[in-house]
């Protein structure tokens, strides 16, 4: 029933799709490509470029490519609409285009092809040429037009070129066909233990869509695609394949037939060994399936159902030699790394090992220490988000959060830490000096997964600026970092680059912390990153536009001086008082409070002027004493109004909670509610749920009778 419902639900709303969209008859996209641009929000866009790059006719460079091609991958359906992906090959030059709107190939289908009882006039064709050496390839549309001794001539429906992202570049070398053994096809209607290897260890695939010819639009007919990953990128499930899904020009050519005919043709090639595996089967799209949250890259899951297919042997006198990934390829993921990344999510509550590697002085003040996750996975994070530590201090635990420093793509985490000196009356910070005198380089820290809500889209299209001062350059640090990352020229997902600026403001030279680190970023760029500093006391030697931009705070007429205008989002991070006169300083320039997201170190709070009306905060009633129990410690206390919060109290009676900001703002206090109700005196920042409390901020309720509230608290 549960298969039954969800069909109907997804009925529903292409139902709702379809009538809100009407389809458009003369676009170069058929219904179900149409359809599925319009679900992912790239309808409009995509109609307006695909009517300048696909064309009815071959241009004269994609003629020139054909033409030097040694093969060709080919899709159809055949009678009972199974879509099969197949291989033609020949010398280069056998195919040729007399014209732009024909293409002539000289070759015929190998043993054991269904594309030899597909080759008549009349069949539909989906054409991909591409070449592994240089990652080069161009997609066609065609009908046979023409059949001969030698071949065929096929009738251009339409042509366009493609990306060259995730296709591994491979050395191509000619075997002698004569010189082969026979041929060797063999029919299989499951996948065998062989088979399940070669699957999955294969970084390449190509799969045959089909859409109806019931339109009349050149849009209709077969296609054949390319999909590349790392070996492991496809998991076999009995006789089911689980598919990721990437980032792809947006046609949804392939998807858009799945639409209309859930069924797909699949073609793995033995690349040393010339031997090929062709399956056909039905097809479905996993759209929400929660396993794709965990696999890196994927924007989707689709699922192959094995029908029936051929294993060809000794059929393809074509080796290729020194596969190298695709720098796409390198930023997605395999199964075995997804099943750790889940495993990794499931271990969010558990204080977990990591080596100290290596510890680097950024500055007198601020040392990194870079940590290496030690028999699990290292979760993933967000950047801006914080590292909760224990560590033992003469013999106690010490918790402490601190944001991290290193991109989410780093391989191991980093956490910059600011020594905190001794002031009257205040002791100095125990953790931070123990981390700046006496942590070794080998030392197995514990920490928890990284959490808080201080974060950051790289694929947000709105420019952002993002100022810090003193420690709170980390989370800009990671900010930088991982919008570089992200947006890398070929190496990128989203094929674009958020535009960013950092603006750091330290007393001198010596206290600017990462100052190479983000110049490096900037520079690597392309000017998408732009880095400034502001020095309140500049030594002597400073040289303004080099060592500095702006000598004294930053003000409003360096933001200006800066800042071309635009529609700006704005991250503040540092000190409090340096957060609250940045604040001001923003709102008074007019900048919209929605606009300005903050990360608060210390007992901070951020004083608002909201620009939309919302209810006003009203605390509940606190209790004047009440019975506080820890149940995951078995501690149990008599609370008084003079206690302070539930985190003050509770650290009073020897625990040792996580916390972070002390203000309600980064969320690191959270602990489940057991029973019972707390007050917040002062609204929190951070989004709860019925059964969860910030110990920094929260104290009992007033309620009839006796005020009991139970707390897990997990140390």
């Amino acid at each position: 029933m549960l298969g039954t419902r969800t069909g109907i639900d997804q009925n529903y709303r292409q139902q709702k799709v379809d009538k809100m969209n009407p389809i458009i008859a003369d676009s170069p996209f058929h219904r179900g490509e149409q359809i599925l641009q319009q679900r992912l929000g790239v309808r409009e866009k995509m109609e307006r470029f695909g009517r300048q790059v696909i064309h009815d006719q071959l241009p004269a460079q994609h003629r020139d490519f054909y033409r030097q091609l040694p093969f060709v991958f080919v899709g159809h359906a055949d009678s009972q609409d199974w879509p099969w992906a197949s291989i033609l090959f020949n010398k280069p030059g056998f195919m040729t285009s007399d014209a732009a709107s024909t293409l002539r190939l000289n070759a015929s289908p190998v043993a054991g092809d269904p594309l030899a009882a597909a080759w008549h006039t009349g069949t539909r064709l989906g054409l991909l040429g591409i070449e592994l050496a240089t990652r080069r390839r161009n997609r066609l549309a065609a009908h046979i037009h023409e059949v001969s001794p030698d071949g065929i001539e096929l009738a251009v429906d339409q042509a366009f070129g493609n990306c060259p992202q995730y296709i591994q570049s491979r050395e191509l070398v000619a075997l002698d066909k004569q010189a082969m053994p026979a041929p060797e096809v063999s029919a299989l209607s499951e996948i065998s233990a062989d088979i399940r290897e070669w699957i999955e260890s294969s970084d390449t695939f190509f799969v045959a869509s089909y859409k109806a010819v019931d339109s009349g639009q050149r849009s209709d007919g077969a296609d054949v695609s390319h999909r590349g990953g790392k070996p492991g990128f496809i998991r076999v499930d009995g006789n089911s394949l689980v598919i990721p899904d990437y980032l792809g020009n947006n046609h949804f050519n392939t998807l858009g037939n799945f639409h209309e005919t859930p069924k797909a043709g699949l073609l793995f090639v033995d690349f040393e060994r010339g031997q090929l595996l062709t399956l056909t089967g039905r097809v479905e799209v996993l759209w929400d399936a929660e396993e794709a949250q965990h696999f890196t890259g994927a924007q989707r899951l689709w699922k192959f159902h094995l029908d029936h297919g051929f294993y060809q042997k000794n059929v393809l006198p074509l080796r290729w030699q020194q596969p190298a990934a695709s720098p796409n390829t390198l930023l997605t993921g395999t199964w075995a790394e997804a099943q750790a990344l889940e495993q990794a999510e499931q271990q969010r509550e558990q204080w977990l090992p990591y080596k100290v590697l290596r510890v680097v002085d950024e500055s007198p003040d601020i040392r990194s220490i870079y940590l290496q996750a030690q028999g699990h996975q290292q979760p993933s994070f967000k950047p801006g988000q914080f590292l909760t530590l224990r560590v033992m201090v003469a013999g106690k635990p010490v918790i402490r959060t601190y944001t991290l420093s290193s991109a989410p793509a780093d391989d191991v985490y980093r956490i910059s830490v600011k020594r905190q000196p001794g002031r009257a009356g205040q002791p100095e910070g125990l953790l931070s000096n123990y981390l700046h005198r006496q942590l070794c380089v080998g030392e197995i820290l514990e920490a928890k997964s990284p959490r808080g809500d201080f974060s950051f889209d790289a694929a947000e299209l709105r420019p952002a600026v993002l100022l810090s001062a003193g420690i709170g350059i980390t989370p800009m640090l990671s900010m930088a970092k991982h919008v570089l990352h992200e947006g890398m020229h070929e190496g990128t997902r989203t094929r674009r680059m958020r535009q960013l600026t950092v603006i750091s403001t330290a007393r001198d030279q010596q206290q600017r912390g990462f100052f190479a680190e983000l110049d490096a970023i900037a520079a690597q760029s392309n000017q998408h990153i732009r880095t400034y500093w502001a020095l309140t006391q500049p030594n002597k030697e400073a040289q303004p536009g080099r060592d500095f931009h702006h000598r004294g705070r930053i003000s409003a007429a360096f933001l200006q001086a800066v800042l071309a205008l635009a529609d700006y989002d704005f991250y503040l991070c540092g000190p409090s008082d340096f957060m609250q006169t940045l604040y001001d300083l923003l709102r008074t320039l007019g900048v919209n409070d929605g606009r300005i997201f903050a990360e608060a170190f210390g007992p901070a709070s951020l004083v608002r002027e909201c620009d939309t009306t919302k209810p006003v905060f009203k605390p509940q009633a606190a209790a004047t004493d009440a019975l506080v129990s820890f149940v995951d410690t078995q501690v149990q206390q008599a609370w008084s109004v003079g206690d302070g919060s539930l985190l003050t109290f509770a650290e009073a009676h020897g625990l040792n909670p996580e916390f972070g900001c002390r203000s309600g703002q980064c969320g690191a206090c959270k602990v489940a509610l057991v029973s019972g109700r707390v007050s917040y005196q002062n609204e929190p920042s951070v989004a709860l749920a019925d059964d969860e409390v910030l110990l920094c901020c929260a104290v009992p309720a007033a309620i009839e009778g006796e005020a009991v509230v139970k707390l897990a608290l997990q140390l």
